[in-house]
């Protein structure tokens, strides 16, 4: 595999500390051995790949889904577990500007789609994955940032994605929303849940339609032979008539070659404390179980969980090795204490790292690969691949098909990935982004 970080990014290292890890056991997924035929083969086990699974297999197609590593282990079984609007990184100006109003107003009712689909996956399978939050929250920063969230409410209660309600700084504490914050914005539609107990979930209900799932079987080389293709991996071989790659940040340069420049895999880090007790709450003055982030670029998003445990995450390093890891983690657990100081002496046991995925469009995609006929990829999320993943998911399920009629697509993200500048060398362009971006958000 070719990889842009190191291989400390990769390894055990980052996971390590993962709380998710505590709530629920991993399923024991096989290993891969010898030739199996199926109609599809999907590399990656992640929201992408398993909701995709779970839709073919639904609509009578033999699957079989390729893990790298134990299940849960990448991008879907460690992030912050924030089930909302989002998946672009293009405000909505900005995409007016570039796409037209209806291409537009069709990719925010996917994001809201893609919301709604991972509802109706957790009723319809009955899968406990402990949400709460009615919607989301986004509080503002600085003063001025209330300006920018009085367009957004109005933009919002116009294009009927969803309905959103202002709250003045005076108010957030009655909500139970104190902080360095000085208003607030909540849309109606998102949730929050244990992405790990959603995410097995998922491969049991797909499963349970017929798909098989490997665990610790690696694609490491494609081969078309006829009109079919072979995934290899390093004890076997899936012999199929169409892939999908649903690898996001976790991709490889050459696994297909055409990827490579295409995505731009960021760390994020997080951290979760031991449970609250009720004085420290009321302390703190943070008693809602809304989940949040704040208006800059360089977002914090946290919440507070049903067990009393507080999440909070933010951006990663920009470098990946045991050093830059431990100085990430301590960068988040500073600015959690500069957040809600009163709990400084609340320890924090839980902390890890992952990878989201940036597209140079800052769009998410999903199409087919050029020059690769029968296979397909789905990536780019921008830290929201819970809903947006599941969504993509589905709609390269619809692409493997051909039944896009059923499962559409939205032409915004169909539109094809561009290339980031310097190829493999392209995280050189990180330091001045996120100077920039801070800069921004002083």
């Amino acid at each position: 595999m070719k990889r842009i970080f190191s291989d400390h990014a990769y390894g055990l290292g980052p996971r390590t500390g993962c709380w998710w890890d505590e709530t629920i056991a991993a399923p024991d997924w096989p290993a891969l051995q010898g030739t199996v035929q199926s109609d599809v083969a999907i590399v990656g086990a992640g929201f992408t790949g398993l909701s995709a699974a779970l839709h073919l297999a639904r609509a009578g197609a033999t699957v079989t889904v390729l893990e790298a590593g134990p299940p849960g282990w990448g991008a879907s079984g460690r992030n912050g577990g924030f089930c909302c609007l989002g998946g672009s990184k293009l405000g909505g100006n900005e995409m007016v500007r570039h796409y037209g109003t209806a291409a537009t107003h069709e990719y925010l009712q996917a994001e809201k789609d893609a919301v709604h689909l991972v509802s109706r996956i957790l009723t319809e399978h009955r899968i406990d994955a402990d949400t709460h939050s009615n919607g989301e929250t986004i509080l503002a920063h600085r003063p001025r940032d209330m300006v920018a969230l009085r367009q957004l409410a109005d933009a919002v209660n116009r294009q009927d994605e969803a309905t959103a309600r202002l709250t003045e700084a005076a108010d957030l504490a009655e909500l139970g929303m104190s902080g360095p914050f000085h208003g607030a914005l909540t849309t109606d539609v998102g949730f929050a849940l244990n992405p790990r107990k959603y995410l097995f979930g998922l491969a049991a209900a797909a499963q349970s339609a017929g798909a098989t799932v490997f665990q610790d079987s690696a694609a490491v080389r494609f081969e078309r032979r006829d009109a079919s293709w072979r995934v290899h991996t390093a004890r076997g071989h899936v012999c199929a008539e169409t892939v999908l790659i649903a690898t996001n940040g976790y991709s490889s340069e050459d696994l297909p070659p055409w990827l490579a420049g295409r995505y731009m895999p960021s760390q994020s880090n997080v951290l979760v404390t031991r449970p609250l007790s009720d004085a420290e709450i009321a302390a703190q003055g943070w008693s809602s179980d809304q989940m949040a982030y704040d208006t800059r670029n360089l977002l914090h998003y946290f919440r507070l969980m049903p067990d009393r445990r507080f999440l909070f995450g933010m951006r990663g390093g920009l470098t990946s090795s045991p050093r830059a890891e431990r100085r990430a983690r301590q960068n988040t657990r500073r600015d959690f204490e500069r957040m809600f100081p009163a709990w400084r002496h609340v320890p924090s046991p839980w902390q890890w790292s992952g990878m989201v995925c940036l597209s140079r469009r800052r769009i998410p995609y999903a199409g087919p690969v050029p020059g690769h006929s029968g296979m397909f990829v789905g990536m780019a999320y921008h830290g929201n691949g819970v809903a947006m993943g599941s969504y993509i998911g589905r709609v390269l399920a619809g692409l493997a098909l051909s039944r896009t009629h059923e499962f559409p697509c939205p032409s915004i993200i169909s539109s094809p990935m561009q290339r980031f500048p310097f190829g493999r060398l392209r995280r050189l362009v990180m330091p001045a982004a996120y100077a920039w971006y801070g800069l921004r958000d002083l």
